[in-house]
């Protein structure tokens, strides 16, 4: 096992560094604490050499004299249901999605190769397959140490009862693609390209507005806006091939458009942190507030808070009362890390040291405070929080800090 660490645990969230797109960093050359700093902290977006992911199983076995190892993987995999998007079909501001099993979608997808891609035929990507969680005892990978403060899948991971992940692979044949969006509770995410190259436009927050139509909505395809197609000046935003065996860092809430321009095969996880909780505890209050406009005519019915709190936990994925869970689930086993000396390990490899234990408290503790306030300001306090749980538990994190003075 090994530790990752920050050499300073008082360092500052706010960053005033550039966004420009570093398009290439030596996995060998850069240290955990030079990334935490420059692209975590910074909000920045990069590309992770091939070198990173040479030794992943999946990169030797799924692939076979260059193209995927449909024998293989139809053994492994064959009698698994996945989900699996139709390209051609718009669903809302999404694409009609469906399920099939692994076995069904290898040949549809040898099929498809074999008639050179036919532009009249469903164009189906296998997404946001829980592969990890189905095949827990597989070695597919291993989690790169710049990613192993993942407080996300670490929360589900522990919490066997959700029964949910954030760790996906992606399979598609060449010229599938996802459309316009920002990842998940405003969660950075990762993209390791295992087989194939992408394409991928990268818009820094703020730019996503000039791409709303007339009532608000963004678009569906951003090639469908000229000023992107001709690459106008107007709107900022970066155009990035990804290689084989490459990852690729997408910063919070940056929004994004991707294309596989070859046959590919990719492994992701969303994630959140330290660095960028706040920008998840944002977007969960801002979704709340929209929930709360959305039904304000109902104000006067019995629960009306209880419900909005139902209807945000099913636009968003988490509601408050989670989203407390979810801190407190980290804060307790950082506490238990700094006071009972219990490792923290993550992703079977890295251990947390002191320094960062006390970086996550301390930011745990800025967004519990602020919880408090907007649970109170909104009248919601004793229907999130019934026990003063939240206050109990900044009174433990205060204690911690005293003793580790």
């Amino acid at each position: 096992m090994s530790n990752i660490e920050i050499v300073d645990s008082n360092i500052s969230t706010n960053s005033e560094k550039s966004c420009v797109f570093d398009s290439s960093i030596n996995i060998d050359e850069i240290s955990y604490n030079d990334f935490f700093s420059n692209y975590l902290i910074a909000n920045k977006p990069c590309i992770i050499q091939s070198n990173a992911t040479k030794n992943w199983p999946c990169k030797k076995d799924w692939i076979q004299n260059g193209a995927p190892n449909f024998t293989l993987l139809k053994q492994l995999f064959g009698d698994c249901t996945v989900p699996v998007a139709d390209c051609n079909k718009r669903f809302y501001n999404s694409q009609d999605k469906d399920e099939m099993t692994i076995n069904d979608y290898l040949n549809y997808w040898m099929d498809f190769r074999a008639q050179n891609y036919p532009t009249d035929s469903p164009l189906l990507y296998l997404k946001d397959w829980h592969c990890k969680k189905e095949h827990p005892k597989m070695s597919i990978y291993q989690v790169p140490k710049y990613f192993a403060s993942d407080w996300l899948n670490e929360y589900y991971s522990g919490r066997t009862n959700l029964n949910d992940d954030y760790m996906f692979v992606y399979i598609g044949p060449k010229g599938s693609w996802t459309p316009f969006h920002a990842d998940v509770f405003s969660s950075y995410s990762w993209s390791a390209n295992i087989h194939g190259r992408k394409r991928w436009l990268i818009f820094p927050p703020g730019e996503e507005n000039h791409l709303r139509d007339s009532f608000g909505k963004l678009n569906y395809d951003v090639l469908e806006d000229e000023r992107i197609k001709n690459d106008n000046k107007s709107v900022k935003f970066y155009d990035i091939i990804q290689e084989t065996g490459e990852i690729i860092f997408v910063p919070s809430g940056w929004h994004h458009q991707v294309w596989n321009l070859e046959d590919t095969i990719s492994i992701n996880h969303n994630w959140v942190n330290g660095c960028n909780i706040n920008n998840m505890w944002l977007a969960l209050k801002n979704e709340l507030l929209s929930v709360m406009r959305e039904i304000e005519d109902c104000k006067e019915m019995e629960d009306w808070s209880s419900h909005c709190q139902l209807m945000l936990k099913a636009s968003h994925g988490m509601n408050y009362a989670q989203f407390y869970d979810f801190l407190s689930f980290i804060a307790e086993k950082r506490i238990n890390s700094l006071v009972y000396k219990t490792p923290n390990l993550s992703f079977d490899t890295w251990i947390f040291g002191k320094n960062h234990n006390l970086f996550d408290l301390r930011q745990i503790k800025i967004i519990l405070e602020n919880f408090v306030e907007d649970a109170k300001d909104k009248s919601i306090y004793n229907l999130i929080c019934k026990n003063d749980e939240v206050e109990m538990l900044l009174n433990k994190i205060e204690l911690v800090f005293q003793s580790c003075k």
